[in-house]
């Protein structure tokens, strides 16, 4: 048989998930966010569940061709844009809107050959300094485009910092309204934080909720995901395939990091970094055994990591150990507890799952 390490999609709570995300959308469209092969979910996986958007949202052309190939005729928006001339043939055969951030994408743009002019979103950098034009020149980017024949609707956008944090988007916001003041087309600002928290402000026509849609609260530990009502998107989980019996001073594996205080038991359960499970995920990352709360120790290994059996004394080779998402008996250990744990967030989490762990949907 093969290992028994699983990741399961949970349709229903996905489809909860966008749900909420739209009743904090104020009226807006929204955008399903599937980059990075649906945040680790698989597009294929997730599709069904988020065919209630108003659009897809991803990175390249190959997540575009998939979901046009699923079927899916409404708007798909690459979010970094184009990366090359070629790609902008696939844009006008497919019917892909696409972002401008810089001026090489609209030389692009100018030299492109089409009878179809494309629906484009003019990237503002209000403060992220990552893609965007500045709000000086703003205006003239905007204006460059809208004399191209090439390019149809224009409409504006920006991504911000610290939505899911104490500095909010107030400045970003005033930036985004001078930037734009009067000129024609739909706007989009608000990222998942920003559609929980800052929906009044930032409200406009289309929301892209990303990380809420997989059930991890956009401004972990500050509000965790039940108290945005999320449900989680994914459940990992595998069984143990060993245990052992240590005396005070046994030592658990690579490097001897973990040194038992006394008689303990530990269960040794089927899964590693190879199948992305956090390296760095120390000793006390949380796990459920059976659906009871228990605790890595010792360093994480390719194929292995070691739970504490402490906590559920009868349990043994084959008992469920769940990584993260909900247990067969209902009980939930959160993606983003574990995250904070390993020290790192739920996104890494989710895109790191690897492709030798089957994936199923319920």
């Amino acid at each position: 048989m093969p290992r028994p390490i699983q990741a399961t999609v949970h349709l229903a709570n996905l489809r909860h998930n966008l749900e909420r995300a739209r009743r904090s959308a104020l009226e807006s469209r929204v955008w399903a966010v599937v980059k990075a092969n649906a945040y680790g979910h698989g597009i294929e996986n997730v599709f069904e569940a988020f065919r209630a958007a108003d659009g897809f949202a991803l990175l390249d052309l190959d997540e575009a061709q998939r979901v046009r190939a699923l079927g899916w005729r409404g708007p798909i928006l690459l979010l970094e844009g184009v990366f090359e001339s070629r790609d902008l043939e696939l844009c006008s055969r497919l019917d892909i809107w696409h972002v401008v951030h810089c001026d090489a994408q609209i030389d692009m743009l100018a030299a492109h050959k089409t009878q179809t002019p494309h629906r484009v979103f003019l990237k503002l950098n209000s403060g992220m300094n990552r893609l965007g034009f500045s709000p000086v020149r703003y205006r003239a980017a905007w204006t460059r485009l809208n004399a191209l024949p090439q390019v149809g609707e224009i409409s504006h956008m920006t991504h911000f910092s610290d939505a899911d944090g104490p500095r909010g988007v107030a400045q970003a916001q005033a930036l985004f309204e001078r930037a734009t003041q009067d000129l024609p087309g739909e706007r989009s600002l608000a990222n998942s934080a920003a559609t929980l928290r800052h929906a009044q402000a930032t409200r406009a026509d289309w929301v892209r909720p990303g990380i809420v849609l997989y059930g991890s609260a956009p401004d972990f530990p500050e509000h965790d995901a039940q108290h945005w009502q999320l449900q989680p998107g994914m459940t990992l989980a595998t069984r143990l395939i060993g245990t052992q019996d240590l005396a005070a001073g046994d030592t658990v594996g690579y490097g001897s990091s973990f040194k038992a205080d006394g008689p303990m038991r530990i269960g040794i359960a089927a899964v590693g970094y190879g199948d992305g499970y956090p390296r760095h995920a120390d000793t006390g990352t949380p796990v459920l055994v059976n659906g009871v709360r228990t605790r890595t120790v010792g360093r994480v290994s390719m194929d292995m990591i070691a739970v504490d059996l402490g906590p559920v004394p009868n349990v043994g080779f084959g008992s469920e150990v769940t990584l993260w998402g909900r247990a067969a008996n209902g009980a939930l250990l959160g993606i983003d507890d574990v995250a904070q744990a390993a020290g790192t967030i739920g996104y890494e989490l989710m895109c790191a799952v690897a492709r030798r762990v089957p994936t199923a949907t319920d």
